[in-house]
């Protein structure tokens, strides 16, 4: 199971009575919130160079404030290619409801309804903080196998992309001019540098690169 314990909850509401509504209710499921007043000062946050998603994190965001509208904060949040490890709730009035279902196509993680359910609402503030640690989990894993690939030799390589199109070794040789023994040698050391005992499982390992 996922674990949510070091979460953050970043509440983007220019109406304080709702910011501190909020922080109420995020306490008693023990989840720690971040105010934010409105969304250029969300903005300034997100933007830093030093801003990172390290730990599960999601944004409850308002769809309509004085200034910039949780919809301009919705899009900058996909330019900086923070989705979907900083899902996003947008709270919303019944007016705004086409739009939300819209941005939830577009990637957001959900819409709430004014006046929500409290109950609902953290359920599915819960379940967006699941959906951020899972992304975080896959990004780990797809920097450790770009690690990895960046460990291999340029013949590594060559034999890596032969192997994984499925020739056998007498052809990945003729087609490199090397003896069947160096074909060998190299691809025992691609399956050893990145972790797998056979061609399908580095395949799938690539792909999952690719999709990733």
């Amino acid at each position: 199971m996922t674990s949510i314990s070091a979460a953050t909850v970043y509440v983007v509401d220019d109406d304080a009575s709702v910011r501190e509504a909020l922080a109420w209710l995020l306490r008693t499921r023990r989840l720690i919130s971040e105010p934010f007043d409105c969304a250029e000062s969300f903005d300034a946050y997100v933007s830093r160079p030093d801003f990172e998603v390290r730990d599960p994190s999601c944004v409850l965001l308002d769809m309509r404030m004085s200034a910039m509208s949780g919809l301009a904060m919705f899009e900058k949040l996909i330019d900086y290619g923070l989705l979907p490890l900083l899902p996003v709730i947008f709270l919303t009035g019944h007016a705004d409801v086409p739009t939300a279902v819209d941005t939830v196509k577009r990637g957001a993680f959900d819409f709430c309804e004014k006046p929500f359910s409290d109950n609902a609402l953290v359920d599915r503030i819960e379940q967006a903080l699941v959906r951020s640690a899972a992304a975080l989990v896959a990004r780990s894993q797809s920097s450790s196998l770009q690690a990895r690939l960046d460990g291999l030799t340029e013949r590594e390589r060559e034999v890596m992309r032969l192997v994984v199109e499925g020739l056998p070794n007498k052809l990945v040789a003729d087609q490199l001019d090397i003896s069947v023994r160096t074909v060998e040698v190299h691809r025992a050391r691609v399956f050893d540098k990145m972790g797998v005992k056979s061609a399908v499982e580095l395949a799938n390992l690539l792909r999952g690169l690719e999709t990733g």
